[in-house]
């Protein structure tokens, strides 16, 4: 899971204990693509998390949850680890539900429902939720609209750059 997530590079698990296995903390050794090895609190904030992340769907991998809460666990990457990260979260929500708190765009667009708090007025909080959905394709709008070849109207969530490929992983050419 490191290497898919950081592209290569390689990471380890050691036992800080070995001879109390079942009370010994872990030491996790990373190697980040074009890094010396070294061990996960000398990595940039960025790198720690996408470490964190890679374990976290490692053991995932292993023993799924039935949902998982993931607070602000975007906020110190960059924009490509930012699409990696959203990219193996897809992975997983066939297995869990994910409950994630963010602020971040990308991953906001990937989501199925949207949770936030607004203030209309002073001092009195609100809940507001949105649940996304696809549009209808093309031939069933026909039908509902009753021309046959209607324009298109995109839906709130790919409005907000909810769909297979972000503009951002779109390849030039």
């Amino acid at each position: 899971m490191f290497v898919e997530l950081f592209g290569g590079g390689k990471a380890n698990l050691v036992l800080a204990d070995e001879s109390d296995p079942l009370e010994s903390g872990i030491e996790v050794i990373a190697r980040p693509p074009g890094k010396q090895l070294q061990s996960i609190t000398l990595l940039s904030g960025g790198e720690k998390t996408m470490t964190a992340v890679a374990l976290l769907f490692a053991i995932y991998m292993v023993k799924p949850s039935p949902f998982c809460v993931l607070d602000e666990m975007d906020a110190p990457l960059d924009e490509s680890n930012i699409m990696r990260f959203v990219k193996i979260l897809d992975r997983f929500v066939s297995q869990s539900q994910f409950v994630v708190i963010t602020h971040n765009k990308r991953t906001i667009s990937r989501a199925d429902v949207l949770y936030g708090v607004t203030m209309e007025e002073h001092g009195v909080s609100k809940l507001v939720g949105v649940k996304f959905a696809q549009r209808e394709n093309s031939a069933n709008r026909a039908d509902i609209i009753g021309t046959a070849n209607p324009t298109p109207v995109p839906s709130i969530a790919e409005s907000f750059g909810k769909n297979d490929e972000l503009h951002s992983e779109r390849k030039a050419g």
